[in-house]
């Protein structure tokens, strides 16, 4: 059953999050994975500017800062909660995750208060598969936007 369109416009949040550096530490330390040539060095070390506060005081942004990444940890709330919204119906076996986009702002750093809020921005339909994607936005206690992400579900009939 193709998914109702009327959804289109349903918002979910807003969600609060309070980072702090051993998140940001943990998160940049598990995506490196210690792989050879994996993330951001061939080592697979995570970046010192996301996992050392002496190292990221000589940086350019002067302080620990969050990976790009790690947007994930935040703004995916809509995006799950739409996938998972009974009004919605979605038969979460036949859903795929397609896509996801950043659009990065204000960088993050630990003791930044964000609110994430979401919409259900297109559902649309093509043979049998029905597409959802919901555009999560996070701003940090400043007003300033820090992540603008657009994530789509597939959802095969």
């Amino acid at each position: 059953m193709p998914i109702d369109p009327r959804h289109v416009g349903r918002r979910y949040g807003p969600f609060r999050n309070t980072i702090c550096a051993e998140h940001i530490r943990a998160f940049a330390t598990a995506v490196s994975g210690g792989i050879p040539g994996y993330s951001w060095t061939a080592q697979g070390d995570p970046p010192a500017g996301s996992v050392d506060e002496e190292a990221a005081g000589r940086s350019p942004d002067g302080a620990l800062v969050a990976p790009p990444t790690f947007g994930v940890t935040f703004a995916m709330k809509p995006f799950a909660l739409a996938c998972s919204d009974p009004e919605l119906g979605l038969d979460l076996l036949r859903l795929l995750h397609a896509e996801q986009e950043f659009e990065h702002g204000a960088p993050v750093r630990p003791g930044d208060e964000l609110s994430t809020m979401g919409e259900i921005v297109e559902i649309r339909s093509r043979g049998s598969l029905d597409f959802l994607t919901v555009r999560s936005e996070t701003t940090n206690g400043s007003g300033e936007r820090v992540l603008v992400a657009r994530w789509t579900a597939v959802v095969r009939g």
